[in-house]
């Protein structure tokens, strides 16, 4: 046996007037008589358990607590402790025997069940599959106070440029809308007139020379002022000079 049921209450009730020497003697010679399932031979035992300087303290507990018999010392309590061990084994190797042996014709091997998968399991991917995509992330319905026209037109743009319509992309165009004070609505019409795939509230300066002029001047335009022009006709944001050289015209005003 390589386990054994301990009592503790049992062993301290019968153990407690035992010295240190005593005590662990006892435990090393039920160690190793649970472990041999066999008598104990008086001599050289207290080396095999590895007492061999303290022999009178091993053959004072075998005189207590093992009988001495014509086969060597045993222990009353630990033979029917064994002799449960071996039952069971038994037993277990005997229903092992049976849950192996071949079937007969009368009693066929039952078909195998398919693996269970739970309710609402998610299925597993394969080569040829196409991998799942969030549709959910996709906004394609016309959000509020967006005609249908214009709402079609910017689908059209974004899908063009290759540009996913978002809930986070139009979250985006909404907030820099706001920065502007225009409506989403005037925000998608300047995006789909300038072909912009996103939206800036600084952009919007640029409407401050988006008329011709009516008055030339005796000069000539500006040729920073033309480029802007010409850069705004072909939907391009205006460059940082150009913003500086607006914002110091609203100051002067």
């Amino acid at each position: 046996m390589h386990y054994y049921n301990f009592h503790i209450g049992d062993y301290k009730s019968h153990t407690h007037h035992l010295s240190l020497m005593e005590d662990i003697a006892y435990r090393r010679l039920l160690d190793y008589y649970y472990l041999h399932e066999h008598p104990i031979k008086q001599r050289d035992i207290a080396r095999q358990i590895g007492m061999k300087d303290q022999e009178q303290e091993v053959l004072t507990v075998l005189d207590e607590f093992f009988t001495n018999t014509e086969s060597g010392y045993i222990n009353p309590r630990a033979d029917d402790e064994i002799s449960k061990y071996r039952g069971l084994s038994e037993a277990g190797k005997r229903g092992a025997s049976k849950r192996w042996e071949k079937p007969s014709d009368s009693h066929p091997i039952a078909t195998p069940l398919p693996p269970y998968s739970p309710p609402n399991a998610t299925p597993i991917a394969t080569k040829n599959q196409e991998p799942i995509t969030n549709k959910e992330n996709t906004a394609t319905a016309t959000p509020e106070g967006v005609s249908d026209s214009v709402w079609q037109d910017f689908q059209k743009l974004r899908k063009a440029k290759k540009a996913a319509i978002t809930a986070t992309a139009m979250l985006g165009i909404k907030r820099e809308a706001d920065k502007a004070r225009v409506s989403l609505q005037q925000a998608l019409e300047t995006c789909c007139e300038r072909g912009w795939v996103g939206f800036k509230a600084e952009w919007m300066e640029q409407k401050s020379f988006a008329a011709p002029l009516t008055v030339p001047s005796r000069q000539g335009v500006d040729p920073a002022l033309a480029k802007a022009i010409a850069d705004q006709l072909a939907g391009k944001p205006p460059s940082a000079e150009i913003r500086e050289k607006l914002a110091a015209i609203r100051r002067t005003a």
